[in-house]
């Protein structure tokens, strides 16, 4: 198998919506729009947002996705945080934080009850340092 792309497509009820939120947010570029499905890409990372009610969804998993996270890792989560919760009506679900396995991070909610997980690594401590396998 020679793989070419692997991407998330993320289910919404409002996909231009869902598609402003990455593009403002965290500065995605439209690469293809439709009324039903929006392509974006940062760099080398692709994400798309499809209608959670178009004919390609099979029957029974139209609903937008919960419980879904999505990790953008960054150089600098501190400033990241600072300009991400100035802009109006983003909602933190996480505050900004260390974490022993190894992340300085904070969530933010995203359309469709989607959660993006802002992250810098850090070096990890304890039990977690052992946890990482080389490479």
């Amino acid at each position: 198998m020679s793989v070419t792309s692997f991407y998330p497509v993320l289910m919404s009820h409002d996909v231009p919506a869902a598609a402003a939120f990455y593009r403002d947010l965290v500065g995605f570029e439209t690469t293809f729009e439709s009324d039903w499905y929006i392509s974006l890409r940062l760099g080398a990372f692709e994400l798309a947002i499809l209608a959670h009610d178009h004919a390609t969804i099979p029957a029974g998993y139209g609903a937008p996705p919960r419980g879904v996270i999505v990790n953008l890792e960054v150089d600098d989560v501190d400033t990241v945080y600072r300009k991400l919760v100035s802009q109006p009506g983003v909602e933190v679900a996480l505050p900004l934080r260390d974490e022993d396995f190894g992340q300085r991070h904070f969530i933010i909610a995203a359309p469709d009850g989607v959660l993006l997980d802002v992250i810098q690594p850090v070096p990890p401590v304890g039990e977690y340092a052992d946890a990482y396998v080389p490479g």
